[in-house]
């Protein structure tokens, strides 16, 4: 015969809906309870330790493990859904990051020409100089990923290193406006290729810290996230590049 435990349980879930209803007030001392998202969590754990009550003692364990399981089931799906979005938003970071970089780089190149035809009025028979510059300036355009632009960018650099050291030898050509004027463009686009480079170093940092650590690299490895290169110079080459394109 049942319990009067059992037939009482409608009743008795009725009256915990009204009295969460009812009687779930703001209150100092329990946060939440009482906005509305603070009443439904009232009303759920109140309904849930009145079910709990009335599961015959046998079964109380196994209630208790699968409450146990689902809570746990739930707590790893957001964590791996909040771990994915961390790597897609470094990934994005990262990218944006490079795409910075990227319009310096072609800033800068913009410019060359015109700093190559303004030396040129002045120079000339410095072919040698003019042709390594106009290579380096395509390599650097050819260039792809930040391995090979980086690269590519430092030897441009040394050949607009050589072309400023021709154009000590001309006093004309350094007190002309528009000479002055590109110097101190190139100059403005180098500061700001520095920054760039130094903002998708540490992103690149942090994303690659993320796919390598655990757990993230196994989600690294389900999704595919790669690791980045660094924008950065080989030491023999970063060594033997010292331009400064600032006006003395």
């Amino acid at each position: 015969m049942p319990s009067s435990t059992h037939f009482g349980l409608p009743l008795r879930i009725n009256a915990v809906l009204t009295k969460g209803n009812n009687d779930c007030h703001p209150d100092s001392r329990y946060t939440g309870l009482g906005s509305s998202s603070g009443a439904k969590n009232a009303r759920i754990l109140m309904l849930s330790a009145l079910l709990f009550q009335a599961t015959p003692a046998a079964k109380a364990p196994a209630v208790v493990a699968a409450l146990f399981g689902l809570l746990l089931a739930f707590f790893m799906a957001m964590s791996a859904i909040s771990l994915y979005n961390g790597l897609v938003r470094a990934r994005m970071r990262t990218r944006e990051a490079w795409s910075g970089i990227e319009v310096q780089l072609k800033r800068r190149a913009s410019l060359i020409p015109n700093l190559v035809e303004t030396v040129r009025g002045y120079a000339t028979h410095e072919h040698e100089v003019f042709a390594e510059v106009a290579q380096a300036r395509g390599a650097l355009a050819k260039a792809s990923g930040p391995a090979a632009s980086a690269a590519a960018d430092q030897f441009l650099t040394q050949a607009l290193g050589r072309l400023m050291a021709v154009t000590e030898n001309y006093p004309q050509l350094q007190a002309a406006a528009g000479f002055t004027h590109l110097q101190e463009d190139l100059a403005d686009t180098e500061e700001k290729i520095a920054y760039a480079r130094q903002f998708y170093n540490v992103n690149a940092l942090d994303y690659n810290a993320r796919i390598q650590s655990f757990p993230g690299n196994q989600f690294a490895a389900w999704f595919h996230f790669e690791p980045v290169t660094f924008f950065a110079a080989e030491p023999a080459v970063s060594q033997d590049v010292q331009v400064s394109f600032a006006r003395g």
